[in-house]
């Protein structure tokens, strides 16, 4: 998982409300064992019509939300079904930040261990965003993780918050490998000592 600490890219909105994980990607789509490849089918049934053309008038499809990387939403964003494709698919199709005034908890923890970041705002933030997204080209925000504070450099700012633990883990790249690897030294001296250990290789074939 790469570090984040400040990201600056174009908005685009989708001004919807529980929007669930399988809006987000379809179940169709989870036969994949790996994390990649899942972008393409982001918002599957609300980007493509049903002959496989993409629908012009999904915000997704316009040409001035291309290169979009932050995704603004309705209220209870990623609700529904835990699949962790949702995040994988998100971040794949390259956003790095989502913001909503809330989002599914099993959601926001997914988008956690995956680097993904999730800011809440309040509801008026939120229609701010949109509307300053929607009313101007290549509208631009920047999102920074160790100032806790969301800007577009033209009079628009706020602030959110996130738990020191979910900050340190995103500001350092960890998730539960991560973690887990800081304290390897100290496993690999309990495994050395522990007796378990000499009684299992006599048993198991190395």
């Amino acid at each position: 998982m790469q570090p984040f600490h400040q990201h600056t890219g174009i908005v685009v909105t989708l001004d919807k409300v529980n929007v669930d994980t399988d809006q987000i990607i379809p179940k169709q789509f989870l036969k994949r064992i790996e994390r990649t490849g899942f972008g393409e089918f982001l918002f599957y049934d609300w980007r493509f019509a049903g002959d496989g053309e993409k629908i012009p008038t999904f915000v997704l499809n316009q040409p001035r939300y291309a290169k979009a990387s932050i995704l603004v939403a309705g209220k209870n964003f990623g609700c529904g079904s835990s699949r962790e494709h949702a995040v994988w698919a998100l971040a794949d199709f390259g956003f790095h930040v989502v913001i909503a005034s809330s989002f599914a908890d099993i959601f926001a923890n997914n988008s956690l261990k995956n680097g993904l970041l999730t800011v809440r705002l309040n509801d008026e933030q939120v229609a701010e965003i949109m509307r300053r997204s929607k009313e101007v080209e290549n509208c631009q925000l920047t999102v920074d993780l160790e100032t806790l504070r969301v800007e577009d450099g033209k009079g628009f700012a706020a602030t959110f918050a996130m738990d020191e633990f979910s900050r340190h883990c995103l500001l350092h790249g960890l998730d539960d490998i991560g973690l887990t690897l800081q304290h390897e030294p100290e496993i690999v001296a309990y495994e050395a000592s522990h007796p378990v250990r000499a009684e299992m290789k006599a048993i198991l074939p190395m």
